[in-house]
């Protein structure tokens, strides 16, 4: 029993590099083979060690998936670098369950929140530290680092959303985050 019992969380946020420690925390690294098909130059990536790590995932899941009702935390870290001119990026998704709304928030670094609604017109806010999004339901999302350091971004979603890849896999987004004349540009691209 608990009662009157005080206690530590069993998470804590470190909040220098917003790591997370304690159990249950997961972890997903991605590298270069692992995402490759969501960066536009292939002939760049064949130039490319296929186990470079572009970007990791902590998350910290109290209740299990699907729980309706409750929320899960995590941190992105996305390193710096380009296959081409194509920025390091994440790859992207909709919500399984589409309404669910979701916040991101800036730790370090520069990046841009890469947005897509279901008419696929996409759109990007600059990330940075303190900078804070709302994600509205039915709005695919991936994050893109633009800068020279790892862009560390936090998220709190709802642990019934659940994440949708496939749909993003197949059609991607309708603009590519591309680098030209050392700025990040938005460019319309449909497959």
């Amino acid at each position: 029993m608990n009662h009157l019992k005080i206690q530590k969380s069993p998470v804590e946020l470190d909040l220098k590099d917003f790591s997370l420690k304690g159990e249950p925390i997961t972890y997903q690294h991605r590298v270069l083979k692992d995402v490759s098909s969501i960066f536009l130059d292939q002939d760049a990536i064949k130039k490319m060690p296929t186990e470079t790590l572009v970007y990791h995932v902590q998350s910290w899941l109290p209740v299990d998936e699907g729980t309706r009702g409750g929320l899960s935390f995590g941190t992105s870290t996305i390193l710096p670098g380009k296959v081409g001119n194509e920025y390091f990026m994440t790859k992207g998704h909709f919500h399984s369950l589409s309404d669910r709304a979701e916040f991101y928030w800036g730790v370090q670094g520069d990046g841009m929140l890469i947005l897509m609604d279901r008419d696929r017109n996409t759109w990007a806010e600059e990330v940075y530290p303190g900078s804070l999004h709302y994600i509205g339901g039915e709005i695919a999302h991936r994050l893109a680092n633009t800068g020279s350091e790892d862009l560390v971004v936090g998220a709190c979603w709802p642990s019934d959303a659940g994440h949708d890849y496939q749909e993003i896999a197949t059609n991607g987004f309708s603009a590519r985050l591309l680098e030209v004349d050392n700025n990040p540009v938005l460019i319309d691209y449909e497959k």
